[in-house]
């Protein structure tokens, strides 16, 4: 990937077939982490080939692991990991990095880790990780940029409540106190599937935990000592299987996406149908298609079993061809309107007043030069490009390949025109 490339986009309001999801991004580099944990040689199955995968397989390497990819298979020996400080330039590329510090605890009792990056779509502090580690017995210093983790009297079970259903947080909480003395209750925590994903790698390697994807987590912890490498696949990944079913809902489809569980999507899949959509499952795959108008209607995001914010691109832009006013509530990330400012520049009718954005339908989107200002308003802005008059330029595309495996060669297979241009400098 280059960041003088450009997606351009040929608009023929063609999206007709199947496509196989990928494994899910936000699980899989969470997988990685974990490893740490096994000590040895474990097998993560299904991982995307995306660059936010490089990058963490990168702070590994970077901490002593060997990694080697086989096609979708990740074999991960961490046996020799023998470093608990992660090198800046790696970290700050990517927020999701941050979560190398609960296996990092666990292991070591210690950790160095550069303060996250990412991409621009609000604060994501992580004032609960620190607040929930503490808990834990961690002590923190901040110096020069980085978090400097130590525990000098060991890691203890605590009760810890959530402020808010913070994934990250939970996760990282979830790899720490696997090692930590005693039973760790931790309140509040995140429902999403990857959580889930993550307890059932942990419980694989020796770990006991119990209740993940419900409010409340249990870990009983046990010495390091006691966990062993182990095998694992990834589940899919339903925010690109809900990007794909969004751009089957823009242009009528059918379009089917297989290798997701549909109980992963059901807020999305209801709101669907609630805009006219039909939709059909088996126990991992989706079909929607559509004959009638789009209907507008409004969206809160929330945590996880709520409206997913990673949705919330995708589904404005069926709001803006939908028929009628509606009205989308961000409530997880602050910035995440930026992208109606770009598709305004495509036609759209859309106000912007605090974490509210009122959708006027009945646009028609006409091609022009637009830019990705995180990872999922690349991928909407793409699908926009594909029911809009004209051609569509979509710029700084290394946010979609930050999380989209194969993305222009899986439109073009459902009938899209889409393709990846070198720009001269």
């Amino acid at each position: 990937m280059s960041s003088n490339e450009v997606i351009v986009v040929t608009g023929n309001n063609t999206l007709t077939g199947s496509v196989q999801v990928s494994g899910a991004k936000n699980s899989a580099l969470k997988l990685i982490a974990a490893s740490i944990l096994g000590n040895g040689k474990s097998v993560i199955r299904n991982v995307p080939d995306i660059s936010d995968i490089s990058v963490m397989v990168q702070v590994l390497v970077a901490l002593g692991a060997q990694v080697t990819r086989n096609d979708h298979y990740l074999t991960i020996d961490t046996h020799a990991v023998d470093k608990y400080d992660t090198p800046y330039e790696l970290v700050s590329k990517m927020r999701a990095s941050i979560s190398i510090l609960g296996p990092l605890i666990a292991r070591f009792g210690r950790a160095h880790v550069a303060m996250p990056g990412g991409c621009q779509i609000g604060a994501r502090k992580i004032d609960m990780h620190l607040k929930g580690l503490e808990a834990l017995g961690v002590h923190f210093n901040v110096e020069h940029g980085f978090l400097k983790a130590t525990t000098p009297d060991g890691l203890h079970g605590a009760e810890i409540f959530l402020d808010f259903p913070s994934v990250g947080a939970t996760e990282n909480l979830l790899m720490a106190a696997v090692c930590a003395d005693g039973i760790t209750r931790i309140e509040n925590a995140a429902r999403e599937p990857e959580i889930e994903d993550l307890a059932a790698m942990l419980q694989s390697m020796g770990a006991r935990v119990s209740g993940a994807g419900t409010s409340t987590i249990e870990v009983e912890g046990v010495p390091f000592a006691h966990l062993h490498p182990c095998e694992h696949t990834t589940c899919g990944d339903r925010i690109e299987a809900g990007t794909f079913l969004a751009g089957g809902a823009l242009t009528g489809g059918p379009v089917t996406v297989h290798g997701v569980n549909p109980n992963f999507l059901r807020m999305a899949l209801m709101k669907l149908e609630a805009m006219g959509c039909t939709i059909e499952t088996t126990p991992d795959s989706i079909t929607v298609s559509r004959t009638t108008p789009l209907q507008a209607l409004d969206i809160q995001t929330l945590p996880h079993p709520g409206f997913p914010t990673d949705l919330q691109a995708q589904f404005m832009l069926l709001c803006a061809c939908a028929q009628g006013s509606s009205v989308i509530t961000e409530n997880v990330f602050e910035n995440r309107f930026m992208f109606g400012a770009e598709l305004r520049r495509m036609g759209a009718h859309i106000t912007i007043e605090d974490h509210h954005a009122l959708v006027e339908g009945n646009c028609t989107l006409q091609g022009a030069p637009v830019t990705s200002t995180d990872l999922r308003a690349g991928a909407a802005l793409v699908l926009a490009g594909i029911v809009a008059e004209g051609q569509t330029v979509v710029h700084k595309i290394e946010h979609i390949d930050r999380g989209y495996e194969h993305f222009t060669e899986k439109l073009n297979s459902l009938g899209a025109c889409v393709k990846r241009v070198k720009m001269c400098d």
